[in-house]
């Protein structure tokens, strides 16, 4: 059985067509990319497993239950930190504890003993503007797997760190996802990253999206600051091959 299925999706927004049709299955404890040209609408997936947005066509499954309203399957981590500058770290890993109910005392209880395994240790009294960008990413990672959601997505988390950050925040999160082995949608521009994190990637057409392709990546983890093998090279060569002839750069 599925952790997520979703079958025959189609939504259009303003009159425009953004997902034709889309099927997709993702395994419990089972880490899924998925790629697509600029404007595409992978971020629109997003919209609709969070409930920002309905379908106009099909069905969005959690295991054997069809997702409504109201749901509490998604954790969800934007592409920015979306950190409140007012707020200490602490007060910012707890605040989607204290959303749902939870009271700041026992809230800062369940993340507190978090806190060394994600590098931040020492810095929970300060404030985002005192950390540097990985750090940030790590404290947003922090305060979207404590709510304890079935389900996590990743919004291109990564996008906005520059390279030798981003190269460490991609281990960071391949660590912390083979201790807990989470179930993980992530949207992606980047070929390598998927290759390094996923299980399988899925790749979208220009818009309206649908699914042209699906790849398995079948190398054992760890694989970052490991060599892998030519046939992931292969890999990425094929997956950016599939992209440029959806943008129509070849070249």
């Amino acid at each position: 059985m599925s952790a997520l299925s979703l079958e025959d999706l189609a939504v259009s927004l303003g009159g425009t067509a953004v997902i034709a049709d889309i099927s997709l299955r993702v395994a419990q404890g089972e880490f899924v990319s998925i790629l697509g040209p600029s404007g595409c609408g992978k971020s629109t997936l997003f919209r609709l497993l969070t409930g920002a947005i309905r379908p106009d066509r099909g069905e969005i499954r959690v295991g054997e239950r069809m997702l409504g309203a109201g749901h509490d399957t998604f954790a969800f981590m934007p592409q920015r930190d979306a950190l409140m500058p007012w707020r200490r770290i602490i007060d910012n890993v707890t605040l989607g504890l204290e959303v749902q109910g939870m009271g700041r005392e026992a809230a800062r209880a369940r993340v507190l003993p978090l806190f060394a395994a994600f590098g931040l240790e020492g810095f929970e009294r300060h404030f985002p503007a005192q950390l540097s960008g990985g750090m940030r990413q790590r404290a947003a990672l922090l305060r979207t797997i404590v709510q304890n959601r079935p389900i996590l997505l990743l919004d291109e988390p990564f996008g906005a760190l520059d390279a030798l950050t981003r190269a460490g925040m991609q281990r960071f999160i391949e660590r912390r996802w083979l201790e807990a082995r989470w179930t993980t949608v992530l949207v992606t521009h980047d070929v390598r990253e998927a290759v390094a994190l996923s299980d399988r990637i899925y790749v979208l057409s220009r818009r309206p999206a649908r699914i042209i392709a699906d790849f398995d990546v079948p190398w054992p983890r760890p694989r970052l600051g490991s060599p892998l093998p030519p046939e992931a090279g292969r890999l990425e060569a094929d997956l950016l091959d599939t992209l440029l002839t959806q943008t129509g750069d070849r070249s």
